[in-house]
């Protein structure tokens, strides 16, 4: 169960990204009045975490309705996740985790940025919804270590929301730096955790003799 909540909540917060939704969210609402940004923060919050609880609840027998097998889950889910985790030892900023340049010019022109780009794509986002249903598949229907990864889920919104909430402070406490840092440490152990997932895939689909 430790090693679940491990893995959930290394995977939620290098998907998520906490410092850099954090970021973008002082970015988008500078010049905002104070009780106004903190009514966006907790409304798109709150609805990325609904969002995110979905996809882990009903994303398996979605897939399985498409007739996705779980080797084939947890393959492309390690890859997906292996891409965001290479962006991110890199500093590189593509859809998965971010907004776009398009999408933040849109941004810009929205009085409520709740639900977008908070809620999506900043906090669930691709590679956060990939997460969710693939940690919830590695639970091979346990009700415990399920209600771990949805603990999980749970604790880095909340913790995507509490820095949102002290955003211009975590910006100057840490600098460009700082965050740049504590990205790329998560993007190694992100990229190391996709390995994993690719192997448990292959290894699970019967492509290669035991």
């Amino acid at each position: 169960m430790l090693e679940t909540a491990g893995v959930a909540l290394a995977t939620f917060f290098a998907t998520i990204g906490p410092l850099d939704v954090a970021a973008v969210f002082a970015g988008l609402t500078a010049g905002t009045p104070g009780k106004r940004r903190r009514q966006m923060a907790v409304r798109g919050s709150f609805i990325a975490a609904t969002t995110l609880v979905i996809f882990a609840l009903v994303g398996e027998y979605l897939l399985a309705g498409l007739g996705i097998s779980l080797a084939a889950l947890r393959a492309a889910g390690g890859i997906l996740l292996l891409l965001i985790g290479i962006d991110m030892v890199f500093a590189r900023h593509s859809g998965s985790t971010s907004t776009t340049d398009e999408e933040n010019e849109e941004a810009k022109s929205k009085q409520d940025i709740s639900v977008f780009p908070l809620a999506t794509p900043l906090i669930a986002g691709p590679g956060a919804m990939g997460a969710s249903i693939l940690l919830m598949a590695n639970t091979e229907g346990d009700i415990a270590l399920q209600a771990v990864v949805i603990a999980s889920i749970l604790a880095i919104v909340g913790m995507t929301l509490a820095m949102c909430m002290l955003s211009a402070q975590i910006d100057r406490l840490l600098g460009t730096t700082g965050m740049q840092v504590v990205g790329r440490i998560m993007g190694v152990l992100l990229s190391a955790l996709a390995v994993q997932f690719i192997f448990d895939g292959i290894a699970q689909s019967g492509l290669l003799p035991a």
